[in-house]
């Protein structure tokens, strides 16, 4: 019993993905229809090709000089028009094929970037390139090829078997003699193949985050001399993943040579069928001919329909990983109009932001990070969060840029009176220092008006002077034009740090919200950062979170976190 739940579940599940697929590409049934029609064509002029070879022939046996010319002429005008089809078919294929890849990657990477925060960190970066590229790929190919196949194979398949069926319907038989074995072997190879595919892509992904993480953290590989070992992890991967190719390869091999030997029995069946039938004389040799191709043909086109299988389930397997990321709840900016109203008096009034009785637990964990949490920031303030270590102080940052939202209580901004609940519409309040070497490649000035596309030179200067960050931008060879590597990686962790920080003063929110955002600042450059922002906006709202107790001296109110997700006024 255990096999037939197997099998059953094996299909159920490969036939839901099919269904998403279908549905995910019935915008491109133009696309699809003008393929199926072009390789209909082609499969007609082949068949029509193929029968008019035996009149060809027969006229050539009977010396009919009449019938050879005009046989001849349709052979080589068959032959020159399947030709022209499969050229055009091949420039319809890269225009659209390039198209329609480019779409479904754009959309797949939009669904990335827009779902829930928490929902999609659960997902490596490196596996999620794979899904970009490796599985959007193959989704994108279904479309342009494995959909208008399967019509394409059933229409030659089909049309081989009315030709043979016409002739001598006895030649039937002998052409499907594999039928029977094909199809009883499909249900034993789809289940091999599904478990590849899924070990692949899988092995696929954790060779790229493998890679992807040790590029990004080389200086500490090398620090901490562990080239060596990265490099043999590195082969582990490799060679697991050869591994796992040979034993599929060995499976593929046995398969093969299976097929290869079951259509020698085919084919010489079919040929001593047709010399027979010649010698009876009950056939022509142009007929004698046609069974020959056409036996071949149909042989060959029911292996094809076969052979979908294993593409069927490749496809299956993408748009299963595809999906799973697909289906992630997006943020939907739901309170977009209100929030751009209040936006308008903001500037002049500032916001408030405050937490009212809020609790929030990660999924998955076992007790709540924050614990009926109060708190309030008004324009003008500064308040600072405190605590130990992974207690929350990041978590409640999350809360206030709407990337995560409470278990229950409430997030609220507030200007001039009206009152809107936090979300993924709030973040337009909100300017954001991260922890870490959060900058991009690519020039300062890039890096800065990522936030603010159409800001002048003189502006970004002046954000660069807020954040203390001019004095060394100057210097450089380019200035505000010098690149920046990856990761900030030809600039010190302190001018990385100032570099964002201008990056937030320079998108001008009401609201700024910085994480350990002065950590690698001397306390002299911090000093100066600190005023300068308080200076440039003295209605902005700043809400940080430190270990420093130099910059608690600037806040108006300090919380603490306590160890069961609590938060209390500091002293």
């Amino acid at each position: 019993m255990r096999k037939p739940k197997e099998y059953t579940s094996l299909f159920r599940s490969m036939s839901g993905e099919w269904k998403w697929l279908l549905r995910y590409v019935s915008r491109y049934r133009k696309e699809i229809f003008l393929y199926v029609v072009i390789g209909l064509l082609g499969i007609g002029m082949g068949l029509g090709s193929t029968v008019a070879s035996k009149y060809l022939i027969d006229a050539v046996v009977s010396h009919s000089n009449d019938t050879i010319a005009v046989t001849a002429a349709m052979v080589i005008g068959l032959a020159v028009s399947q030709i022209l089809i499969s050229a055009g078919t091949s420039r319809i294929s890269s225009v659209v094929g390039t198209r329609i890849n480019n779409e479904i990657r754009s959309n797949i990477y939009e669904h990335i970037v827009l779902s829930r925060w928490e929902d999609i960190n659960k997902y490596h970066s490196g596996d999620l390139i794979n899904r970009l590229e490796g599985d959007a790929n193959t989704v994108s190919n279904s479309i342009i090829s494995f959909i208008p196949n399967v019509f394409t194979r059933f229409a030659q398949f089909f049309g081989c078997l009315i030709i043979v069926l016409y002739y001598d319907p006895t030649m039937v038989f002998f052409a499907l003699m594999s039928a029977p074995f094909l199809f009883f072997s499909s249900r034993f190879s789809a289940k091999m193949m599904r478990k590849f595919n899924l070990q692949s892509r899988d092995m696929n992904g954790k060779i790229i985050s493998f890679g992807e993480e040790s590029m990004q953290n080389l200086q500490t590989i090398k620090a901490f001399d562990l080239t060596r070992r990265y490099t043999n992890n590195f082969r582990v991967l490799l060679e697991s993943y050869r591994k796992m190719r040979l034993d599929y390869d060995k499976f593929s091999i046995i398969m093969s040579i299976c097929m290869s030997l079951i259509g020698l029995v085919v084919s010489y069946s079919c040929y001593g069928w047709g010399v027979y039938r010649l010698w009876q004389g009950a056939i022509s040799y142009g007929t004698m001919t046609l069974f020959l191709q056409l036996s071949g043909q149909l042989t060959t086109s029911f292996s094809a329909l076969v052979s979908l299988v294993p593409g069927a389930i490749s496809i299956a397997t993408a748009a299963g990983r595809v999906m799973a990321v697909t289906k992630l709840p997006c943020e939907n900016d739901i309170d977009k109009e209100k929030a751009e109203d209040m936006l308008k008096t903001a500037s002049e009034k500032g916001v408030t932001v405050s937490a009212k009785n809020v609790t929030y637990t990660y999924d998955g964990g076992d007790r709540a990070v924050l614990n009926d949490v109060n708190f309030s920031a008004a324009p003008g303030e500064t308040i600072a969060f405190v605590g130990p270590s992974g207690e929350g102080k990041t978590t409640l940052l999350r809360l206030i840029l709407g990337l995560v939202e409470p278990d229950s209580g409430k997030m609220e901004m507030e200007t001039d009176g009206e009152i809107i609940e936090i979300s993924d519409s709030t973040r337009r309040f909100c300017s954001y220092v991260p922890q870490g070497s959060a900058v991009f490649s690519g020039t300062v000035a890039d890096n800065l008006r990522i936030v603010n596309p159409e800001a002048t030179e003189e502006e970004i200067i002046d954000a660069l002077k807020i954040a203390d960050a001019w004095g060394f931008v100057e210097e450089l060879p380019m200035g505000i034009n010098t690149f920046i590597g990856e990761r900030g990686v030809n600039f010190s962790e302190g001018q990385i740090q100032r570099i964002s920080i201008a990056r937030a003063v320079l998108r001008k929110a009401q609201v700024l919200v910085m994480d350990e955002a002065t950590s690698a600042l001397d306390a002299k450059t911090e000093n100066r950062v600190l005023k300068n922002l308080m200076l440039s906006d003295p209605k902005r709202t700043c809400i940080i979170t430190t270990h420093r107790p130099s910059m608690l001296q600037y806040c108006n109110r300090v919380y603490r976190i306590g160890e069961n997700g609590s938060l209390e006024i500091d002293g």
